[in-house]
């Protein structure tokens, strides 16, 4: 059914495709092709450079399909850009066309769109590349801001349902002359990995059992239900528990300072690495603000991506985690970064090792004497 609001969105999108061209020609500039990569992985790409603007291109397809989200063997009808969740990051630099033909394959099921944060206009895009299964769009935008931007689904009436169904991604304008302090001093990172957070909500049945459907339109109606309570079944890092740890840990040497990217299309969210610290931070991913100093806990919008550098100084298992626990441990949004190196014992050690509390050590209220 058609609400007042539908058919308001739907008045809007057809005004702006009335007023949109038919065709455009290219800027008369170099261009080059991308191939993405899933996430937490980034495609190869300058972190500064001297050359001046080009027409970066990519292509990314819809896959709609099943996934398993926990070790229970849990099964979701997820929508996806190019197979992941979150959809590949994207790495342009400040002036740059970004070139996105989007294909939605005819074996797919709903009719998708993308609107691109960081884009100025028509909804994002969103308004300009709505395909239905069996159709392709492409859409050129420049990048005419620094800094890390959500990109998602965004067709009309459902969007949210798309969202946290896993249709969400980022792009990443980098200044041309590359990222700096609050200084002004060049910054530079050895690795780069792109986490993206997903709230999911999975049906159960009268038993408590999780639901599983035939495809994304046949969770549907279920799947709205449980998304309007605002409780969220999990709460992971690309796309389900455990995706990130174990041998699928992102990793490091010390000495290595790392770019953390890390987006939440729907929900506010507050990244740790426990162990370890957000030496250099764009909260809200903006790389002409400067960036905060050594945070222990950042904060994430719903809806937008920020960036943490950090440079890594004892080698050993170190757990980044939303740190609304409950969320990290019993819903599943904890990663893993495994740092190989030489243990420094100047920042940490051990003076001695557990074992009995000696005579005379406790006092009257049975608190540890000081020494």
């Amino acid at each position: 059914m058609m609400t007042r609001r539908s058919v308001l969105m739907g008045v809007a999108i057809a005004a702006l495709l009335a007023a949109a061209p038919a065709l455009a020609g290219s800027p008369d500039l170099p261009r080059k092709s991308v191939e993405l990569v899933a996430p937490p992985f980034v495609h190869e790409h300058e972190q500064a450079t001297k050359s001046g603007p080009a027409i970066v291109a990519f292509k990314m397809a819809i896959v709609e399909k099943e996934v398993v989200v926990d070790e229970a063997g849990t099964k979701f009808q997820a929508m996806t850009f190019n197979g992941s969740m979150p959809g590949p990051m994207m790495v342009v630099h400040e002036g740059d066309y970004v070139e996105l033909t989007l294909v939605n394959p005819e074996s797919n099921s709903m009719p998708h769109n993308i609107d691109f944060h960081a884009a100025t206009g028509a909804l994002g895009g969103g308004a300009l590349t709505h395909v239905n299964p069996g159709e392709e769009v492409v859409l050129r935008w420049k990048a005419t801001r620094t800094g890390t931007f959500v990109y998602h689904c965004a067709p009309e009436g459902m969007i949210p349902w798309h969202v946290v169904s896993g249709m969400h991604g980022t792009v990443m304008v980098l200044p041309r002359d590359g990222l700096k302090d609050r200084d002004g001093k060049p910054l530079h990172y050895d690795r780069i990995y792109y986490v993206g957070e997903n709230d999911l909500y999975i049906p159960r049945d009268e038993t408590g059992k999780f639901k599983t459907y035939e495809s994304p339109a046949d969770s549907y109606q279920d799947t709205t239900e449980v998304m309007r309570k605002l409780i969220p079944s999990h709460v992971v890092f690309n796309g389900r528990v455990g995706a990130l740890t174990g041998a699928n840990a992102m990793t490091a040497k010390v000495g290595e300072t790392v770019m953390i990217v890390h987006s939440q299309a729907n929900r506010d969210t507050r990244p740790h690495l426990i162990g370890g610290h957000g030496d250099q931070v764009w909260e809200t991913g903006k790389f002409d603000n400067p960036p905060q100093k050594d945070l222990e806990t950042w904060f994430i919008r719903g809806g937008s991506a920020g960036a943490a550098l950090y440079t890594f100084l004892q080698p050993g298992v170190y757990a980044y985690v939303n740190h609304n626990l409950i969320e990290a441990v019993e819903l599943g949004a904890t990663a893993h970064f495994k740092v190989e190196g030489t243990w420094n014992d100047d920042l940490m050690t051990q003076v001695t090792p557990p074992g009995p509390i000696a005579p005379g050590r406790v006092g009257a209220v049975g608190a540890p004497v000081a020494r």
